[in-house]
């Protein structure tokens, strides 16, 4: 059965950004998809914001630490080094807001759900502030241009350098941990290299290091200048031109784009399609934008079986939600806290190797929880939930004996969360521009009206049945009311 412009045109919304906004809705079927793409690449044409939200007092200490010296550091004594520790952790959480606000009203939906997908794929925790705004800043500017300057960045990047342990990669003791993981999570996947090729790598990446402003450092007297041989090639290889060969390899554009499109087409890979465009991201010499266009204006994205095959990310649920239903919140956390109940809190991946997706996103549990959040969102309730009690999901904030961490080391990270078990959502809905765009719905037909508007798939619930636990005292009240009910429904957590 073909598929009508509007399904396509929300297809591409979620896929290529977080989901159409309100205002979009009545614009969904009078253009056809390539118009749509094309709009969305020329709103993420500009460079983004810098995003700064490191307060004066960070900002006054870390000017202090360059004027006393690097030894200083080490001298600030306990209430100081408290006190920093609570600031990183509060301009974590604020970086957090600020972005999901930039993904929620942001007009470049395609450079941020391109970001989104590097921030998964440059998986990295780092309780620095300084260090994760750098890094984000990264993968934001490079989200739609150049992967081999994003690699080349990255791997120059405070936060990245010092999360894979590449601070402790000297000479003659090198440590393999921060060019194991270039080859296998973030080029050539597994299977495509020797670990003859990681020790070798290793050696070429010493002396790679920052400073404490975050800034890329060559320590030359801790770097190995003798010859190594990585992927067949031999040579007095620097870092720079190891990341070169493995740039070289098809088998780092072949993983890279796999990945592409298990994220953004389906879980269901088709080997041909990615082989062939794995071929085109080699020879543009692994352009991005391209790769994009090739996908989502091809004919093959748009067919039925792509369409609503994948469950959205907490955080793509939690956006779209958003950009549906525009609200101001008055407890901005309570999001965050919704983020790590639900099992994916920005700059808190569970591992190096990011969120692993798909089916994961789901149990009995979590489920239940996604159904429960459009209600949450348009009543004052109290959110009485507590995150997932496993290590990974609590983000590394459990002991061995289960209770919370304190000061360890690891449990650091993500302390500036804990405690955010009971709070509310607060949220002050704009119900107009929805009430504006079914004006001309006649009454019988909004609630099919609003679930196409909503879903990618046909719902199992039937239209009886939200009605029937829809407001019928007025045409408002039964937009607002059906919309939540189909907002709760098992369907809506597929794009």
């Amino acid at each position: 059965m073909a598929l009508s412009n509007q399904v396509k045109n929300q297809h591409l919304l979620w896929r290529a950004g977080f989901g159409p906004a309100v205002e979009q809705l009545g614009d969904l079927s009078k253009y056809t998809t390539k118009q749509f793409f094309t709009a969305l690449k020329k709103a993420s044409s500009k460079k983004p914001a810098y995003m700064d939200v490191a307060d004066d007092y960070l900002k006054g200490l870390m000017q202090g630490i360059e004027e006393i010296g690097r030894q200083q550091k080490k001298e600030l004594d306990s209430d100081e080094r408290k006190m920093r520790q609570q600031k990183n952790r509060e301009g974590v959480r604020n970086l957090n807001m600020y972005w999901m606000h930039e993904m929620v009203n942001s007009s470049s939906q395609l450079r941020e759900k391109m970001a989104f997908f590097w921030h998964g794929h440059f998986a990295c925790r780092n309780l620095n502030v300084f260090y994760q705004q750098g890094l984000l800043d990264t993968i934001r500017t490079n989200a739609l241009g150049n992967f081999g300057v994003m690699l080349k960045e990255i791997s120059k990047s405070a936060a990245m350098l010092n999360f894979l342990n590449n601070q402790q990669n000297k000479k003659d003791h090198p440590n393999e941990n921060f060019a194991r993981e270039v080859m296998e999570l973030f080029t050539l996947g597994r299977g495509n290299y020797t670990e003859h090729d990681v020790k070798e790598a290793a050696r070429a990446f010493t002396g790679w290091s920052s400073n404490v402003k975050g800034e890329y450092v060559f320590r030359r007297f801790q770097h190995d200048f003798g010859s190594k041989t990585v992927l067949g090639k031999t040579g007095n290889f620097d870092g720079g031109e190891v990341l070169d060969i493995l740039l070289d390899q098809k088998a780092t554009a072949k993983y890279i784009t796999r990945k592409i499109y298990k994220f953004f087409v389906n879980e269901q890979i088709d080997e041909a399609k990615v082989e062939w465009l794995a071929d085109r991201f080699h020879k543009n010499d692994y352009e991005i934008t391209p790769l994009l266009e090739d996908i989502f204006t091809s004919d093959w994205f748009y067919e039925e079986k792509n369409v609503g095959a994948l469950i959205k990310s907490p955080v793509e649920l939690l956006v779209g939600i958003q950009r549906m239903l525009p609200m101001k919140l008055e407890n901005e956390e309570a999001l965050m806290l919704l983020q790590r109940v639900l099992g994916q809190l920005l700059f808190y991946p569970p591992n190096v190797a990011g969120w692993p997706g798909g089916k994961t996103w789901i149990d009995s549990s979590s489920l239940m929880m996604r159904m429960r959040i459009p209600k949450l969102i348009n009543d004052i309730d109290e959110m009485n939930v507590s995150a997932k009690d496993d290590d990974d999901v609590m983000m590394g904030m459990k002991d061995g004996d289960g209770q919370m961490k304190g000061n360890k080391k690891g449990g650091q990270q993500a302390a500036g969360y804990a405690g955010m078990r009971k709070q509310m959502i607060n949220a002050d809905v704009d119900w107009k521009p929805l009430y504006k765009n079914y004006e001309a719905v006649p009454r019988e037909k909004l609630a099919d009206e609003v679930s196409k508007n909503l879903l990618q798939v046909k719902s199992s619930v039937s239209m009886d049945l939200i009605k029937q636990y829809s407001d019928q005292t007025g045409r408002e009240n039964f937009i607002r009311t059906a919309t939540l009910q189909v907002m709760s429904t098992p369907e809506y957590q597929l794009c």
